[in-house]
């Protein structure tokens, strides 16, 4: 089976051979224009087992790609005018199967939740559960998969118990620490846990009292954006190398507004930058995210740009369409991701704009944060410095435009080891087999 190049047209799907497990996958939005890894998954598995989307919240389709409007046609959106069906559906298993509906509802929301929106978002879930459950027996899906162990796992957990088929899901680096109450039993209750870096998983494995401990597999994300426009079209051939000898120097940094990605270092060491004499710019897009009592976090980065007084070196757009990646990309030199542990100890894994950056052969300055030594790889695809640290991340950025030899060199490198690392059709044919995998040891062990 062969994944087709990202930047191609849509073209007629090859028909898939029979017995092949159904797959519901259950998100709260789908598309949505920041989980463009998501998108690229969920529309490569189609290529390999049948897979249906259910959207538990209204369409969110703002900023999206061309691509993933197009996709949106496809999806069970439910939202608000859901919410009959969710609740007839809850009542119904309440009056039909009074114990296993108090099971369900107790594990699934007597918890100790660290906001009102998380006990809210799992009450509809739960519903949402509730209603997926006969709908997915109905409808003969085999296994459902949520990509993210919050709400979306609630409602696959309470499905799959209804329906008598397995769950499965994954977690990332924000899910760890700190982590929901009930994560620890979701872990236990999947069928497996798909990871998307080596330092996730072994977190995942180790969290709590073991529950996920051997049931844990490594797939890495897929690359998201067509090939580089400067000449990365094939295998074998290496993106534009970055000049890096005009002025002013371009950096580049892209993501949500959240504590977690270090902006406020990264505008402290653009003041450092300055100081130290470099002629540069940086484009800071992104937005969203809120500070604990502080009111939206980019409020607070527009104060600390005046405050610095680097209004004129720091252009900050706001979000950016993912039809504008190659081209924002293509128009810098580096990319700069500050990443930090937040005092809560949330954290990244992998920044999907950090691979998006190394596959368009950026040099990449980051931070050692969880699972981004993984990629940028200190003086062969990056540079790496410790977080929180601004004097550290302007000085690494100093060092490669005064070694643009260098830096070209790690672009290039980076490009080749994205390219390998995050291809499309072995990411996705290697999650595809895994859910085939297991759901057929998952019959053979009913059966037995």
């Amino acid at each position: 089976m062969t994944e087709p190049n990202l930047s191609s047209p849509p073209q007629t799907p090859t028909p898939l051979p029979a017995g092949l497990p159904h797959v519901a996958c259950v998100l709260l939005w789908y598309p949505l224009f920041t989980q463009p890894f998501i998108f690229r998954e969920v529309e490569g598995l189609k290529r390999h087992l049948p897979l249906s989307v259910y959207s538990l919240y209204g369409p969110n389709l703002r900023h999206c790609s061309t691509e993933m409007l197009a996709a949106a046609h496809g999806v069970r959106t439910f939202g608000v005018r859901a919410l009959f069906r969710f609740g007839l559906a809850t009542l119904r298993q309440m009056l039909t199967h009074p114990l296993r509906f108090c099971r369900l509802f107790r594990r699934s929301l007597f918890h100790r939740w660290r906001s009102l929106e998380m006990l809210g978002e799992n009450l509809w879930a739960f519903g949402a559960g509730c209603y997926l459950g006969r709908l997915f027996r109905e409808e003969g899906i085999d296994l459902i998969y949520a990509p993210w162990p919050r709400g979306t796992a609630t409602a696959a957990w309470v499905a799959a118990d209804i329906a008598g088929i397995p769950f499965a899901t994954s977690a990332r680096g924000d899910n760890l620490d700190p982590a929901d109450p009930d994560l620890a039993s979701k872990l236990g209750a999947a069928l497996f846990v798909r990871a998307n870096n080596a330092a996730d998983q072994a977190r995942i494995e180790a969290f709590g009292q073991g529950e996920a401990q051997g049931r844990t597999v490594l797939v890495y994300n897929s690359l998201t954006l067509p090939p580089c426009p400067n000449g990365a079209d094939s295998a074998h051939e290496e993106p534009g190398a970055r000049r890096l000898d005009h002025t002013p120097v371009r950096l580049l940094a892209l993501g949500r507004f959240d504590v977690t990605k270090g902006f406020d270092v990264l505008l402290k060491a653009c003041a450092i930058l300055r100081e130290r004499g470099l002629d540069f710019s940086l484009t800071l897009a992104g937005g969203g995210g809120k500070v604990m009592g502080l009111g939206h976090l980019g409020a607070e980065l527009v104060r600390m740009r005046k405050e610095l007084s680097l209004e004129k070196e720091v252009g900050m757009p706001g979000l950016i369409s993912h039809n504008e990646l190659p081209r924002i990309l293509g128009e810098h030199d580096i990319f700069v991701a500050p990443c930090v542990v937040h005092a809560s100890g949330r954290r990244d894994g992998i920044p999907n704009t950090v691979i998006e950056a190394l596959a368009y052969g950026l040099p990449v300055v980051s931070t050692t944060v969880n699972a981004l030594p993984e990629v940028v790889r200190d003086h062969d695809t990056g540079l790496a410095v410790a977080p929180g640290d601004p004097e550290a991340l302007a000085t690494a950025v100093l060092w490669l435009v005064e070694h643009p030899e260098e830096a070209r060199r790690m672009g290039r490198n980076g490009a080749r080891l994205a390219r390998k690392m995050f291809d499309p059709h072995t990411n996705n044919l290697r999650l595809a087999e895994l859910f085939i995998s297991r759901h057929a040891l998952w019959k053979k062990t009913c059966a037995a």
